[in-house]
């Protein structure tokens, strides 16, 4: 079977899913893709062009698997002759009707009805997490509310019908070939940072943990790594001020050899997050065998295994007691067990799920 891959915003966790699917797929997959970049515009304008080079393509797909970074309802309109008889699953990597806006964007619904739109253009709709299928569905009722007549509330049960979840796929073996890399022994330990450096994903209260440790005597040492597009000063600049040579890793690493090192030789991988629909970061740590130390909220239990949970879970923001009783030796996680509970993610055994799928889909239409 020919799949069809459009990424409108081919970079990071976007760009590895869609390679990674490529690659571990049973089917033919070929990329239809724009750069990753100006996701607003990619939002709106984004379907003119790849209708565009949509029609420029001589192999016709048998199913198209789309991100729902772009206006899916428009590229239909603008590619009816040759995608109408052709099934279209939507995967929603993050949705922008429970996406956090700042107090720059203020775009308020606009890019949410996108989403809603292009589900409606879609035959099956795809979530990268239960979590995000509840709240995607739970926020649907107040947007279409918002507005003052013809509300189309029916619409919502029609697009319960054609959701489901699909996890995302990683490439987790690609980072065993690293895994000699752990030699701490005698070392402080390790604490990682892998996530982007924004308000969502609440870098202040990693910080102020940092700074408690530190205040208390503990031995540690911290990577923060994960992307920054901050302009501004960030929230790790004191921080790493303070800490000094405890700073092992300041800033995004882009060479992968580079990044899978550092994930094997942490001991703890942290999130803070506020907005996370997965926890992609998370996932790629734990198989590297550290430790998760996360917000009871989100994704994030999914990820942890039930008896795994209260050494790896912390309630609210209450982050500090939970680093003191692991770094104090009071608990310990079995890294075997959290392994294995994430293996489930890998592209050898997430391919044939999706290819399933995908098969499905095409038969169903």
């Amino acid at each position: 079977m020919r799949v069809l891959l459009i990424e409108p915003y081919y970079g990071g966790s976007h760009r590895a899913w869609a390679d990674g699917y490529r690659a571990f797929s049973q089917h033919t997959v070929d990329l239809l893709t724009l750069p990753a970049s100006f996701w607003k515009w990619r939002m709106q304008g984004g379907a003119v062009t790849l209708a565009r080079l949509y029609q420029e393509l001589v192999d016709e797909p048998d199913v198209i698997l789309a991100s729902e970074m772009f206006d899916l309802a428009a590229f239909r309109a603008l590619t009816r002759r040759r995608t109408a008889h052709i099934p279209v699953a939507l995967y929603f990597h993050e949705n922008q009707l429970t996406y956090p806006q700042n107090a720059r964007q203020g775009h308020g619904w606009r890019y949410a009805f996108t989403n809603y739109t292009s589900a409606l253009a879609a035959e099956r709709v795809f979530f990268n997490s239960q979590f995000h299928m509840a709240a995607f569905f739970a926020a649907l009722p107040n947007m279409l509310k918002h507005f003052p007549d013809y509300n189309e509330l029916d619409s919502i049960e029609v697009l319960r019908q054609r959701a489901a979840v699909l996890p995302l796929g990683l490439d987790l073996r690609r980072y065993d070939q690293h895994q000699d890399a752990r030699s701490n022994t005698g070392a402080p330990p390790l604490i990682l940072w892998n996530h982007r450096w924004e308000p969502d994903k609440n870098p202040e209260l990693f910080s102020a943990a940092l700074k408690a440790l530190l205040d208390e005597g503990i031995e540690f040492r911290v990577a923060l790594a994960g992307e920054n597009f901050q302009v501004s000063p960030t929230a790790f600049e004191a921080v790493r001020e303070l800490l000094g040579a405890r700073v092992v890793q300041y800033g995004y690493v882009t060479e992968f050899a580079a990044y899978a090192r550092l994930l094997w030789q942490a001991d703890y991988v942290v999130s803070t997050a506020y907005q996370d629909f997965f926890g992609a970061g998370v996932v790629e740590a734990m198989h590297c065998r550290c430790v998760p130390l996360l917000p009871d909220r989100l994704n994030y239990p999914a990820l942890v295994p039930e008896g795994q949970q209260e050494v790896c879970l912390y309630p609210d923001d209450q982050l500090l007691p939970l680093l003191l009783r692991h770094l104090g030796g009071e608990v310990a996680a079995d890294t075997d067990t959290l392994r294995a509970h994430v293996a489930v993610y890998d592209w050898s055994a997430m391919a044939p799920i999706y290819d399933a799928a995908l098969t499905r889909l095409v038969q169903e239409a």
